[in-house]
């Protein structure tokens, strides 16, 4: 399989997928195609990243250049908000950003005019159809195609925490469902997706993909939906556990805590030690238990079997990525990261805003506010 796992090291990139709804009713419009040519008039070269269409026409996802730190990426990605945002208004449209929609329903979405779309739909049925639902996705770049393996294999321990930092699901189809993030159940529907199995090399993930792609069941490595896979094309380590975040600034802090875990399991790599293995069923318990309680519950803290507040198990992270993040040029955006942990994921604010009046328009005016940086919120 052809790669580019060549350099440099641990360039990001960030992909979000936002929500196109209404400037009065805060619904979901099926929009896309007419933002998209607005947005292609304003800037035909992409200078500052792409805007591009996703599975469904009220969706739609903008993707930061590579970048060396996250400060950089993030002039990009404010810069992208921005024109996303002013697209819209100018036809009576506005912007979003939460892993869910708080009341929209799957059925009154059209499917994106794109082949491949349109093929996944064929394919999956309800199973696609119903995927409403908007992540944030994080590139890193890595050297070797070995390496991006080891990589991929070491991150599977953490996709529980990031998940429970980035939790920003608690309403779906206009109720609350008692879950931090609503998106996984709904994602989990599909086939190829969650906790990826651990590959022993490059030539074992080509040798697997390879027999996957002959068998049929797919068209190529695009098609597994894992939380972390390697990316050939790009040369990048991708990380697709988290929920579209409301508040930019939570989107880099999580964008730098993820490039920080990828430069120490680089590190861990190039001296020649070796991943611990955990038992699938672990790592996938305790990607549920973030789930359904974000931050505010407990995982296990593999390889032991104690269970410990999420909380400290984010924290005692942070705390052991920070130098690396400092290495990078990445550390003030940490700052994102330790807001959540002192004022709550996403879906703790919803919650908050949700209770005062029981009105799921209210929280989604505040996604908006929050998501377009315009005014006060409770985000």
């Amino acid at each position: 399989m052809e790669h580019h796992f060549t350099g440099p090291s641990y360039t990001i990139g960030i992909e979000e997928e936002l929500m196109i709804v209404d400037a009065d009713s805060y619904e979901l419009v099926n929009a896309i195609e007419p933002v998209l040519e607005d947005a292609r008039a304003v800037d035909s070269d992409h200078t500052v990243g792409d805007i591009k269409p996703e599975l469904m026409e009220s969706v739609l996802e903008i993707a930061t250049h590579p970048a060396a730190n996250t400060a950089e990426a993030g002039a990009q990605l404010r810069a992208l908000r921005r024109q996303v945002h002013d697209v819209a208004a100018r036809r009576g449209l506005t912007i979003g950003s939460a892993g869910t929609h708080p009341f929209a329903l799957w059925e009154d979405q059209r499917i994106a005019s794109r082949l491949r779309y349109r093929e996944l739909v064929n394919a999956l049925r309800f199973v696609a159809r119903q995927e409403l639902i908007f992540g944030l996705h994080v590139h890193v770049g890595v050297d070797d195609p070995d390496k991006a393996i080891h990589v991929s294999n070491g991150m599977r321990v953490h996709l529980p925490v990031l998940l429970a930092l980035s939790a920003n699901s608690p309403f779906w189809r206009g109720d609350g469902t008692g879950m931090a993030s609503t998106r996984l159940p709904i994602f989990r529907a599909f086939p190829r997706v969650g906790v990826p199995p651990p590959y022993r090399d490059w030539a074992d993930y080509e040798r697997q993909i390879e027999f996957m792609i002959s068998s049929g069941v797919m068209e190529d490595y695009t098609y597994l939906w894992y939380d972390v896979r390697p990316h050939p094309k790009l040369g990048t380590v991708e990380i697709r556990a988290c929920d579209a975040q409301t508040r930019v600034e939570h989107t880099l802090g999580l964008a730098a805590l993820i490039q920080a875990m990828v430069k120490e399991l680089c590190e861990h790599y190039d001296s020649g030690q070796h991943l611990g293995e955990f038992p699938w069923q672990m790592l996938d318990e305790n990607r549920w238990l973030a789930a359904r309680h974000g931050l505010d519950g407990n995982l296990v803290d593999l390889p032991s079997n104690q269970r410990v507040a999420t909380r400290d198990l984010a924290s005692r992270l942070l705390d052991r990525l920070h130098d690396h993040a400092v290495d990078l040029g990445s550390a003030d955006e940490l700052e994102g990261v330790r807001d959540l942990l002192a004022r709550g994921n996403g879906a703790a604010r919803q919650v908050v805003v949700y209770e005062a009046n029981h009105d799921l328009r209210e929280v989604m005016a505040e996604i908006v506010a929050a998501t377009t940086g315009d005014g006060e919120t409770e985000f």
